[in-house]
């Protein structure tokens, strides 16, 4: 009698990026020998991070951020994720703010482990740095750093504009639509990535339990590559369970957001992807954010 596997849980956000993606795998359109796939959960992707630290899903969507204090749980796959130029977390204010001026800002974040937080914990640390004279010495003590407070990532803009917070870092879909809402950029945070060092930002990724063992890993993996080429050769199928999740309905939002972040990153990592992934994760390790690991990133 052949052993009764469990089936492989797996969650991804709700974005359309992550439903353009897995539509062909969770619809019956990409064969998975040997692995039974559970019913997806859709999840906030700052719900799926706090997960992945209680190791409770097999296959996740992961911010970099949140990957970074659970490789020794989990690898990442080659297929799945969001990098590139030009798409990172905005900082968006009602008003332009001077960042030089010492006094402690609120600033909404969309999670605690999310890419974007960790990505202007990195700006500020280095803004405050880079500035000569008294002010950049005040802005380096604890009172006069940015209070961070933490929100889901489609409430940050409401709160922006009502005054609940000074400034707040954007996510998702709200960065096509924050000057709607009569707000202004005060720093694209992926492009002082992108100048500062060179690399693609790496947003987010699919990382899989290293318990799952290499062959099925790599099997989801190739999986998932299937699913995205499904996608782009039949996009009319996926559009009504993408925008089933989407918080912005508008087809403009909706295929702008797909257009962005689902690219050749996307289908495969590749050696730039790689080099951008540990530029970052060694970034936050340098600035004492992420804990040391010796964990490939990749299935060993």
């Amino acid at each position: 009698m052949q052993p009764v596997t469990k089936p492989v849980s797996i969650g991804y956000s709700p974005c359309p990026n992550d439903t353009f993606i897995f539509y062909g795998l969770t619809h019956g359109k990409i064969d998975l020998p040997g692995t039974e796939l559970a019913t997806p959960i859709l999840e906030d992707v700052e719900t799926l991070n706090g997960w992945a630290m209680e190791h409770r899903l097999d296959v996740t969507k992961l911010s970099f951020h949140a990957l970074g204090h659970v490789l020794d749980e989990y690898c990442i796959l080659l297929s799945g994720s969001a990098l590139g130029r030009g798409c990172g977390p905005l900082l968006v204010a009602r008003s332009p703010l001077d960042l030089a001026r010492p006094g402690r800002y609120k600033i909404a974040i969309p999670g605690r482990l999310t890419t974007a937080t960790l990505l202007f914990r990195l700006f500020w640390s280095g803004y405050a740095q880079t500035m000569g004279g008294p002010v950049s010495r005040a802005l380096r003590t604890a009172q006069e750093r940015p209070e961070l407070v933490e929100m889901r990532f489609d409430t940050i803009m409401a709160a922006v504009q009502q005054g609940q917070v000074d400034a707040g870092v954007i996510i998702h879909e709200s960065r096509f639509t924050y000057q709607q809402e009569g707000l202004i950029c005060l720093q694209d945070l992926g492009l002082w990535w992108e100048r500062d060092t060179g690399y693609p930002i790496p947003l987010g990724c699919i990382a899989a339990r290293r318990a799952l063992g290499r062959g099925r890993i790599l099997a989801i993996d190739q999986a998932i590559r299937a699913s995205i080429d499904w996608a782009f050769a039949h996009p009319e199928q996926c559009l009504p369970y993408v925008r089933e999740h989407a918080q912005e309905l508008e087809e403009r939002v909706v295929q702008d957001h797909i257009g962005l972040y689902v690219n050749d990153f996307s289908r495969e990592l590749g050696p730039a992807g790689m080099a951008a992934i540990a530029a970052f994760l060694q970034r936050g390790r340098a600035a004492g954010i992420l804990p040391p690991s010796c964990r490939a990133l990749g299935p060993e």
